[in-house]
């Protein structure tokens, strides 16, 4: 498919990121439809993916992408959870629809549902868990793409990008690999420039895994006031405490008022309440006796 185009063939850095990601292993099920994009087997029987030949579907399936003319109209499907955060990423990146989770039946033939749509290709990132929209696609004839892994049925599936579909670091390359061959073939991004989006965004992440991260590491508290804050604090803790001696304990920090500290004289212990001014008449009347009157 590449017209064998220096410029279109593919790299050492594509190749090692696949090996890297195992995207080149299938199960050791393989369909006959499959076979003939394996290389070899492993001496386990794993097999073994043509990475020429995934890279030339990969050219294919941005191909048929690109000759949509409305990005809308793309319809990128996955109903597994490791894949569901690399197709919100293609379809940001690309324009597509994203449908990411359960998919409702008759999204693509009952035209009563509110979820009703009508696109004009369709992605699915596996055949087996997403068998719904592509009978539903069937239906109403609309081209599908899928990624394939050894075991997948072609049956209805227009064009098969083969990879592991059951790695989520496999799954996300996949789907970086076509989003940024579609903004190549797009004239957006030029093929001598690195994409600057991380194919690791397109990577499926365990909320366990996250939550525990975050326990881990530190929390860092900013906000207007942590240099008063800080400041405080060091002031407390550098200011001498007195336990009651004779002498004060010499401050550390520079005396800003430049003045010699004495003796702490004790302060009088004097009452500060008012004195009586009542007469002397209003004094004794405890003692007044009114049945003298």
């Amino acid at each position: 498919m590449s017209g064998r185009r220096q410029v279109l063939s593919l790299k050492d850095s594509d190749v090692a990121m696949m090996l890297q990601a195992k995207a080149h292993l299938g199960k050791a099920n393989i369909n006959f439809q499959m076979e003939e994009y394996i290389h070899s087997k492993r001496p386990d029987g794993i097999p073994i993916f043509n990475l020429k030949k995934v890279w030339e579907k990969i050219l294919l399936a941005a191909r048929v992408i690109v000759a949509v003319k409305e990005p809308a109209d793309v319809v990128a499907i996955s109903g597994n959870e490791q894949c569901q955060r690399a197709v919100l990423k293609f379809c940001t990146h690309t324009g597509a629809t994203p449908i990411a989770g359960r998919f409702t039946p008759g999204t693509l033939t009952n035209q009563i549902t509110s979820s009703f749509r009508e696109p004009r290709l369709l992605i699915v990132s596996d055949p087996i868990i997403d068998h719904q929209p592509i009978a539903e696609a069937r239906y109403v004839s609309i081209p599908t793409l899928a990624f394939c892994n050894t075991n997948a049925n072609l049956k209805y599936i227009d064009v098969a990008i083969p990879c592991n579909t059951e790695y989520n670091h496999s799954i996300g390359l996949m789907w970086w690999l076509l989003a940024r061959e579609v903004q190549r073939m797009r004239g957006d991004l030029k093929r001598d420039v690195e994409w600057d989006v991380m194919v690791d965004l397109f990577f499926y992440r365990d909320p366990a895994d996250v939550e525990r991260q975050e326990q881990e590491t530190p929390a860092v508290h900013e906000g207007p006031y942590d240099e008063w804050t800080d400041g405080m604090e060091t002031q407390v803790k550098t200011q001498p405490v007195w336990t009651g001696g004779d002498q004060p304990p010499q401050q550390t920090e520079e005396n800003w008022g430049e003045q010699e500290t004495g003796t702490l004289q004790p302060i009088p212990t004097q009452s500060f309440l008012p004195t009586s001014t009542a007469p002397d008449d209003q004094k004794n009347w405890g003692d007044d006796t009114w049945g003298d009157n």
